[in-house]
C-alpha cells in the first residue's frame, strides 16, 4: 500500500472504543516500514562481505609495492665463454641471438626486455661468438657508425649472421630508445649466401661510376638511386629502398649494400630500371628481361 492508505488505516484502528464486550481505547504509536528494515540488514551485511574480501583476497601496499619494483628489474649482466663476454641472461635459452657491440648495449636492450644477447667486446671477433652464431640463428644489432660498418665486415668474414639491424645513422645502440630498438630488429636484413649465383648477368662492361659508387657503399646498408646518365639522385638506407622506388622517378640504376630479392627485381621492371647492383643475389630470384643483376664481386673484379 502506498503511505495514504496505510495512515487511513491506522487512524480507523485508532477509532475502535469496543473489543467484544469490553470497552476498548488504541493509540498508533509508530509505523515501520518492513522494506526499509530487510534494505538496512542488506547493506550491513554487504559490507561485512566486502570488509572480509579486502582483508583476504586484497593485496597489501607492501606486496603490491613489490610486485612493481619486480617488474622494473633488467636482471644482472652474466658472462659467457672463455672469453667472459657480456651476455643476457636469456642467452642460452633461447634458439635465436642478437649480438651486440658492449656492455652496455646489453643493458639497454634488457630494459626493453630482450635478454638474448651477446657482446663481442671489441672489434674483433671472438672464437665462442664464433661458435654461437654457427649453432644459433644470430642476428647482428650494431651501432649506425663507421664502427658498426666494420665489425659488420669482419662479422660476415668470420661468423655465420643470418640478419643484421642497424641504429639509425650516427646513433649507438646503447642511446636507442626502445622504439627505436624494436625498429632497428623489425627492418633488419636478411644475409644470404648464395652458393650458385647463376641469375648474375655478366654480358656488359661495369661503368666506372657504378663502380665507385659499389666501393663507397659496401659495408654501409645504404643505396644510391642514379639516372640515365649515372648521376646520383638520391642515398638512403636499403630498409627505405622499395618503399621509395614506387614514389621516384626517372631511377635507371640503383647500387645498394644489400641482397637482391624478388620484390626489387620486380619493382625495377615495372619502372624501367636497367640495372640492378649488389652485395648479393638472393636464390629466390628469378631474372626478368631488361633488368641487369651484378653482384659488387663482379663490379669490383672488372
Amino acid at each position: 500500500m502506498d503511505r495514504v492508505s496505510t495512515a487511513l488505516i491506522a487512524a480507523s484502528i485508532e477509532s475502535i472504543n469496543r473489543v467484544g464486550p469490553c470497552s476498548a481505547k488504541l493509540r498508533l504509536e509508530k509505523i515501520e516500514d518492513i522494506r526499509e528494515a530487510r534494505r538496512k540488514d542488506i547493506v550491513n551485511r554487504a559490507k561485512e562481505i566486502l570488509h572480509k574480501w579486502n582483508i583476504e583476497s586484497m593485496p597489501s601496499v607492501d606486496e603490491v609495492y613489490k610486485q612493481i619494483s619486480n617488474t622494473m628489474k633488467v636482471g644482472k649482466v652474466g658472462k659467457y665463454g672463455p672469453e667472459n663476454l657480456p651476455a643476457g641472461p636469456g642467452l642460452e635459452k633461447t634458439k635465436d641471438i642478437i649480438i651486440v657491440e658492449g656492455r652496455a648495449d646489453i643493458i639497454n636492450l634488457m630494459r626493453c626486455g630482450i635478454t638474448n644477447t651477446v657482446a663481442l667486446e671489441g672489434a674483433k671477433i671472438p672464437n665462442s661468438i664464433k661458435k654461437l652464431s654457427r649453432e644459433k640463428e644470430s642476428t647482428a644489432l650494431l651501432d649506425g657508425d663507421r664502427g658498426g660498418d666494420l665489425i659488420f665486415k669482419e662479422l660476415m668474414q668470420v661468423a655465420t649472421i643470418k640478419y643484421v639491424g642497424r641504429a639509425p645513422r650516427g646513433k649507438e645502440i646503447e642511446e636507442c630508445n626502445c622504439k627505436e630498438i624494436s625498429k632497428a630488429l623489425a627492418e633488419k636484413i636478411a644475409i644470404n649466401r648464395p652458393q650458385k649465383p647463376k641469375r648474375e648477368n655478366k654480358k656488359s662492361e661495369i661503368p666506372i661510376q657504378i663502380s665507385n659508387v659499389a666501393k663507397a657503399l659496401e659495408g654501409t646498408l645504404e643505396a644510391v638511386l642514379l639516372n640515365e646518365k649515372l648521376i646520383q639522385i638520391e642515398k638512403l638506407p636499403v630498409s627505405q629502398l622499395a618503399e621509395k622506388l614506387h614514389k621516384t622517378k626517372g631511377v635507371k640504376c640503383i647500387v645498394f649494400d644489400g641482397i637482391i630479392t624478388q620484390r626489387i627485381v620486380d619493382i625495377a621492371a615495372e619502372k624501367s630500371i636497367k640495372k640492378l647492383v649488389a652485395s648479393r643475389i638472393s636464390e629466390a630470384v628469378k631474372p626478368v628481361l631488361n633488368v641487369d643483376l651484378i653482384t659488387f664481386k663482379t663490379v669490383f673484379a672488372n
